[in-house]
């Protein structure tokens, strides 16, 4: 027992880590732990590395969104937090969106445990049969969503045409001799990240003081962005097709609102969705015997059989995790604030965005990935990215990159 619960918070220090060093993502700390499993395994068990994985996944979740929300850097989980999150930071309640997004996280693993008998009586019955239809589920999904965000005919028209083109993108980037991930982190680095706070800087934008004296109050907003944040997350593990960027799309008619109409319960229901569907995936492995992220398939090999035992080890494991990180997030996110403060936005920015394309062109060279495609990739990903601040439409649109290729798979695989 004493060796799980070091594994427990081995696993929390470790996506601590991961969540808060821009470009380090946790599927690639999970690989460095599968490839040296042989070696691990000679003086632990397998509990043990499926603890330390587990509890490093949900950490890395709910940590990743301060260095999003704060310096603009995204991934897939938290690409449509940077534009409300960004704004709030420049109007000085950084605070208050660090402990939207926490309380978010916490709450949505909560709503996912206690949901747990639920979707486990109603999901996997109905999971075979939606399998075929995914991809007019998607059309049908993003289509109103692009109507719900959209201001009137012109940006509806804008809005399809951005929906459109960044799915162009998508299928592009993903046809090119570069790893899936690597592509991912070019696209959404330059659609979400680098667009954004190029644009921040044409528009003269400064740090102002922020707020130390946010007191956090849950009102229906945050209460709905919980439960749209923990329920979506579920749902996704049981919709082939479906991840993060699909799961946003939910998440926001759930709780009514946008990034810009109903920030609380839009960040809140981001952030619950993504801590969620990390814990859901690892549920997967039980109910359907298909897990659902790459540390789910790292956990799956270490378990041959999985029983309820694991599954209550795993959910008392997550309990621990969120709440421990929930801490180190506030703090965290307090501490790096106050950091924010005294530098100067412009030169951060800068220096933000050098870092950014540094990163980039590190993991091209570790993969061996052509560079003349990367550069092109990261260049038009950014160009596309400012349109819609220019146009004045939801930068959702821009998750058509994910959403778009992931219709035309379902498509030609079931017609």
């Amino acid at each position: 027992m004493l060796d799980l619960i070091a594994a427990c918070f081995l696993g929390i220090l470790c996506g601590a880590f991961t969540g808060f060093v821009p470009g380090i993502h946790v599927n690639t700390a999970g690989a460095i732990v599968f490839a040296s499993s042989t070696f691990l395994l000679g003086f632990t068990s397998p509990e043990f590395l499926c603890i330390f994985l587990m509890t490093m996944s949900i950490a890395h979740a709910m940590i990743e969104f301060v260095p999003s929300m704060l310096l603009g850097v995204p991934d897939e989980a938290t690409a449509l937090s940077i534009l409300p999150g960004h704004k709030m930071v420049l109007e000085g309640r950084s605070k208050e969106a660090i402990r939207i997004v926490s309380i978010g996280g916490f709450g949505a693993i909560i709503v996912t445990i206690i949901l747990l008998p639920l979707f486990a009586i109603l999901l996997p019955p109905i999971h075979e049969i939606i399998k075929p239809y995914t991809w007019i589920i998607l059309l049908v999904v993003s289509l109103y969503m692009i109507y719900r965000l959209s201001k009137g005919k012109l940006g509806f028209i804008w809005s399809l045409f951005l929906f459109i083109l960044s799915g162009i993108l998508g299928w592009t980037v993903f046809q090119t001799p570069i790893s899936s991930g690597l592509s991912l982190m070019c696209s959404f680095t330059g659609l979400f990240g680098i667009s954004t706070m190029l644009f921040s800087l044409n528009e003269n934008s400064i740090i102002p003081h922020q707020n130390r004296f946010y007191d956090l109050k849950l009102d229906k907003d945050m209460l709905k962005g919980i439960f749209a944040g923990g329920t979506t997350g579920a749902i996704l593990g049981f919709l082939p097709g479906f991840g993060p960027a699909q799961g946003s799309v939910l998440a926001q008619e759930i709780t009514g609102g946008s990034e810009n109409d109903n920030v609380k319960g839009f960040l809140t229901a981001i952030s619950g969705l993504n801590t969620s569907d990390t814990l859901f995936s690892l549920y997967c492995i039980y109910l359907i015997g298909n897990p659902r992220s790459g540390i789910a398939v790292y956990i799956s090999y270490f378990i041959e059989t999985f029983t309820i035992s694991h599954l209550m080890i795993f959910t008392l494991s997550s309990l621990v995790a969120v709440s421990i990180s929930l801490i180190i997030c506030l703090k965290l996110g307090d501490v790096f604030t106050q950091i924010m403060e005294k530098l100067d936005y412009k030169k951060m920015s800068i220096s933000v965005i050098i870092l950014m394309i540094v990163i980039l062109y590190i993991f091209a060279y570790i993969y061996n990935a052509p560079i003349p495609y990367l550069t092109l990739m990261l260049i038009t990903s950014t160009a596309l990215g400012l349109l819609p601040h220019y146009l004045d439409v939801s930068k959702s649109q821009l998750m058509g990159v994910l959403i778009l290729p992931a219709m035309i798979i379902y498509f030609t695989m079931f017609m």
